[in-house]
């Protein structure tokens, strides 16, 4: 059985190139633009990883980490990317 992967970001660029990524290595992703929607689905279904932006509007990947952690001890990865070059 292959390996679950939550991502969760609100870049759908993002979560449509990583998830691609994954699939072709072999695991199932589960792709979440909304944290508050993904926290639920975490809870309802947990995934084997989660993979979390940080910067995301209204409920970010740190908190949205803490409150994963009210129920689950699941790994979590944190991926973010910027826009600009410096």
């Amino acid at each position: 059985m292959s390996q679950v992967i939550a991502l969760v970001d609100d870049d759908r660029n993002i979560l449509t190139s990583v998830s691609i990524a994954l699939q072709q290595e072999g695991f199932v992703t589960r792709v979440y633009a909304d944290p508050q929607i993904a926290l639920k689905a975490i809870g309802d279904n947990p995934p084997d990883l989660g993979v979390f932006d940080i910067k995301m509007p209204g409920l970010d990947g740190m908190e949205l980490l803490r409150r994963v952690r009210e129920f689950s001890s699941i790994p979590v990865i944190f991926l973010t990317s910027k826009d600009d070059e410096l």
